[in-house]
């Protein structure tokens, strides 16, 4: 199994889509990584040599921000909005829909598990 920025990728599939595990690269960015470091995109994990490995692994370090720094710096950004007392900070800390959705019907996954509130007795 190689291990790329953290992460074992996997080695039965081809390099461009085991990029993809790596939080942070989606599929264009795979693409340009092949093509930067020299590597058909179509050949498989197991069959990269080390030094094909280790020039995928410069072109990810000198190029993107990846994994945990990449986590934290979201993280931070998300802190900051909140901090601010902004329109988006207040909706990441009620813990709703920050980008416009409507939370009527819909919004379970950011809302949680339904709440049954009991009716009034009379």
């Amino acid at each position: 199994m190689a291990r790329i920025a953290g992460v074992n990728i996997p080695t039965a599939k081809k390099i461009e889509i085991a990029l993809t595990y790596i939080f942070g690269i989606g599929r264009k960015s795979a693409q340009d990584i092949c093509a930067k470091s020299g590597v058909a995109g179509d050949r498989r994990v197991q069959e990269l040599s080390e030094e094909e490995v280790a020039k995928i692994r410069e072109v990810i370090d000198a190029e993107y921000t990846v994994e945990g720094e990449l986590r934290r710096e979201v993280g931070v950004n998300i802190k900051r909005l909140m901090d601010l007392g902004c329109y988006r900070g207040l909706r990441h800390r009620k813990g709703l829909p920050v980008r416009g959705q409507s939370t009527k019907q819909n919004a379970r996954t950011r809302k949680g598990k339904r709440k049954t509130i009991a009716n009034k007795k009379k």
